[in-house]
């Protein structure tokens, strides 16, 4: 099992290869992130069709059922319509990042924290509010727009994650005794 500073590091490197991708493709960027959530939608509604006749009471069933349709709509419409799609991503996307920035930013005043973890809180947790809000306020900037931001966001995080990880690794190093 990945320990907490290996587990910062992996994701940290994830990240930056993701935002390089991400700001070198941002079209295709954008049709991964709507044929992933197709697929999504494609599984749920397999998954929600099971767990449908699984159950042996008629409400269970119904609603199963009908959930199962919601999803396959839900995947065929993005599928049919990739430029909606895009811009409701575009609006999940910025809602996420106003509450994971809103979250970090929290995180940078706990106690125990040292002045570095505060600032590496603070700063990932400012850019992820700062895109929620642009993203908010113009969501006509298009989805290229988002795959380019989404990737700077994530070199800009995966480089932070990075640091933290050497952090957490520096911390947890035997201090020599007398030192």
């Amino acid at each position: 099992m990945l320990s907490s500073p290996n587990a910062l590091l992996w994701r940290g490197l994830l990240a930056v290869v993701i935002g390089i991708v991400s700001v070198s493709w941002p079209g295709i960027t954008v049709g991964a992130f709507v044929v992933l959530f197709a697929v999504y939608a494609f599984m749920y509604a397999v998954m929600d069709g099971v767990r449908a006749f699984s159950s042996d009471r008629v409400g269970p069933v119904l609603g199963w059922l009908l959930l199962a349709v919601l999803s396959v709509v839900a995947g065929v419409s993005s599928l049919a319509w990739p430029g909606i799609t895009a811009l409701v991503l575009t609006l999940w996307v910025a809602a996420w990042a106003l509450a994971t920035g809103a979250t970090e930013v929290g995180l940078a005043f706990l106690r125990g924290e040292t002045a570095g973890e505060r600032a590496l809180f603070l700063l990932t947790g400012l850019v992820s509010v700062a895109l929620g809000f642009v993203l908010f306020v113009r969501p006509d900037i298009g989805a290229v727009s988002l795959a380019t931001v989404f990737g700077l966001f994530s070199i800009v995080h995966g480089i932070s994650a990075v640091f933290a990880s050497s952090e957490v690794r520096r911390r947890r190093r035997p201090q020599p005794l007398g030192g």
